[in-house]
């Protein structure tokens, strides 16, 4: 009796699991999938609006959601909005990178020290050290 109980509570709790074990791996079931990602693109298309984005911008940088959930996000924002006269709030931060993107790196500075033109003797212009690449003036 005791290991029957203990089989099914710990066959329930395994099984409790395999939602979140499933979405890890990428076998989650498409239309959990769909569902989440739409409502998503609704809670993207409404933050872009209140942050006073113009939809082809959120087009733009959230391409990997639906364009119809963020629209649909952006519009009912706009009319909530509009209604309670609320305001637009800046972005405080960039954009987020799409998922899978990979981070650009910085061009490296360049910490060469400023050429100065040669001491000038008596008599003669200085010159410059860097040869001048641009045409003469005749």
């Amino acid at each position: 009796m005791i290991k029957r109980t203990l089989f099914v509570v710990t066959a329930a709790l395994a099984l409790s699991g395999c939602d979140q074990v499933n979405q890890k791996l990428g076998l989650e079931d498409p239309a959990k999938k769909e569902a989440r990602t739409e409502a998503e693109a609704r809670a993207v298309g409404s933050a872009c609006r209140h942050s006073g984005r113009a939809i082809e911008d959120c087009y733009a940088i959230y391409a990997w959601l639906p364009k119809a959930g963020v629209y649909a996000g952006w519009r009912e924002m706009d009319e909530y909005m509009r209604e309670n006269k609320i305001e637009t709030i800046a972005p405080q931060l960039p954009p987020a990178e799409p998922p899978g993107a990979k981070k650009r790196k910085p061009a490296p500075a360049t910490t060469e020290p400023p050429v100065e033109p040669a001491p000038a003797s008596a008599g003669e212009e200085a010159k410059p050290a860097v040869a001048d690449k641009s045409p003469e003036k005749k």
